[in-house]
């Protein structure tokens, strides 16, 4: 249907989106690690405290010196508390200081609990305690081994703000992406408002420049014709009226762009009517060369609401468009159909194709690959068809050198 030659806007457009999604993707994988790293090093420190607290659990049972393989630190915290903390139930002591977050739990030698510690008003609740003991062992999270007697193993569960921090990039992407989206949504609405200012105000002003060389034209008209009614001459006759129907014919453009932003009289019209009007309009003004197949039996009881002088400029064009895709020489066959509800009209042309990248861009304001023309046809077809007369248009198929079908869908009156 159309020639693609020249990189357009619409192409920057597509790579803009790419690299945004791909910063995104960057912000996402780099959160994504860094609280991973958090998270292990949270682990790692609340693992430590577990075996600081149940050394110093086995020290104050067993009234040992402090083990082998705790860090000086360790070795100096478990002193310090034990020197200074004897006098006020030295078990709670060391559980507030090293294990103040972490739920922990002690088990001697025979599997009996002797302690357990963060799990709030609980703590006492033998039944809730041999529960969570299951649960904990159910995980998978190895106990840590305090010796023989009172703390033979300590079971412990994660502090309640590593979860928080586990899960915190995931309601981090969830937040991003509700960010981008808005304002992706946000962007994309105000922007094409403002094409839409645009579009209708440029058809607003190019229907009143016409209105004023219209006028005369049709004043010079009138004055002709009053002096040929004292000078007959038939050939001037024939001037006037063919300059009367291009006069008639710049009246309609000008009211069909009158019509953009507003709401066009609808009525009851069978499509055949339409498409007669238009087979009539372009047969003489098509190339030799190009073929235009318009059903030779109308189905006259497939019955569409619309605007006539809109939707036949819709029609108009779909041929025009075809016809520069076939560079003036080809075949144009247009088919009427019901589907649906809908009353489908293809125009099906053997000109160059169109890739299949450009299906939807071709219908966007200012998209265009000739040297002349501003790339308005198609959208405004797509913003008549689809805002005034609720219907559908789009690409049916398209093959590269050997042609495009384009559908315009109109809801069936009768529906």
């Amino acid at each position: 249907m159309l020639k693609f030659t020249t990189v357009n806007i619409y192409a920057r457009k597509t790579w803009w989106k790419y690299l945004l999604a791909a910063a995104a993707l960057v912000v996402v994988i780099v959160s994504l690690w860094y609280t991973n790293f958090l998270a292990n090093n949270l682990k790692d420190t609340e693992r430590e405290k577990v075996e600081i607290f149940a050394i110093a659990i086995q020290e104050l049972t067993n009234e040992e010196q402090p083990q082998e393989g705790l860090s000086e630190e360790g070795n100096a915290a478990v002193t310090d508390y034990l020197l200074n903390h004897r006098d006020r139930g030295l078990a709670t002591a060391i559980s507030e200081t090293f294990v103040e977050d972490i739920p922990v739990i002690t088990v001697d030698d025979a599997g009996r609990i002797t302690l357990a510690k963060n799990f709030g008003s609980r703590d006492t609740d033998l039944d809730y305690l041999y529960e969570q003991l299951e649960k904990i062992k159910e995980s998978g999270l190895p106990p840590i081994t305090g010796g023989d007697g009172y703390a033979t193993e300590v079971y412990y569960k994660s502090s309640k703000f590593l979860p928080y921090l586990t899960y915190f990039p995931l309601l981090q992407i969830l937040l991003i992406t509700a960010f981008v989206v808005t304002g992706y949504l946000g962007f994309s609405s105000s922007r094409k408002a403002e094409q839409n200012r645009v579009w209708v105000g440029m058809a607003k002003e190019t229907a009143h420049q016409l209105g004023t060389p219209i006028s005369a034209l049709m004043g010079w008209i009138e004055h002709l014709k009053y002096a040929l009614e004292d000078d007959p001459d038939e050939e001037k006759e024939l001037i006037i009226t063919e300059l009367t129907k291009d006069v008639d014919r710049l009246q309609l453009v000008a009211d069909r762009f009158s019509k953009i932003g507003s709401d066009p009289e609808m009525s009851l019209i069978p499509v055949a009517t339409l498409l007669r009007s238009v087979h009539d309009y372009m047969r003489s003004r098509a190339p030799k060369k190009v073929d235009l197949q318009f059903p030779r039996a109308y189905k006259e009881d497939l019955m569409v609401k619309a605007n006539a002088p809109l939707i036949e400029w819709v029609f108009e064009n779909m041929i025009r468009n075809s016809i520069d895709a076939m560079s003036g020489k080809g075949t144009l066959k247009v088919e009427v159909y019901l589907d649906n509800n809908y009353v489908c009209i293809d125009f099906a042309d053997t000109g160059k194709g169109i890739p299949s990248s450009k299906w939807k861009t071709v219908f966007e304001p200012g998209y265009t690959t000739k040297k002349r023309g501003w790339g308005l046809g198609l959208s405004l077809a797509k913003r008549i068809v689809n805002d005034y007369h609720k219907g559908k248009i789009y690409i049916k198929q398209s093959v590269i050198n050997e042609g495009t079908t384009i559908t315009v869908k109109l809801p069936d009156a009768h529906s």
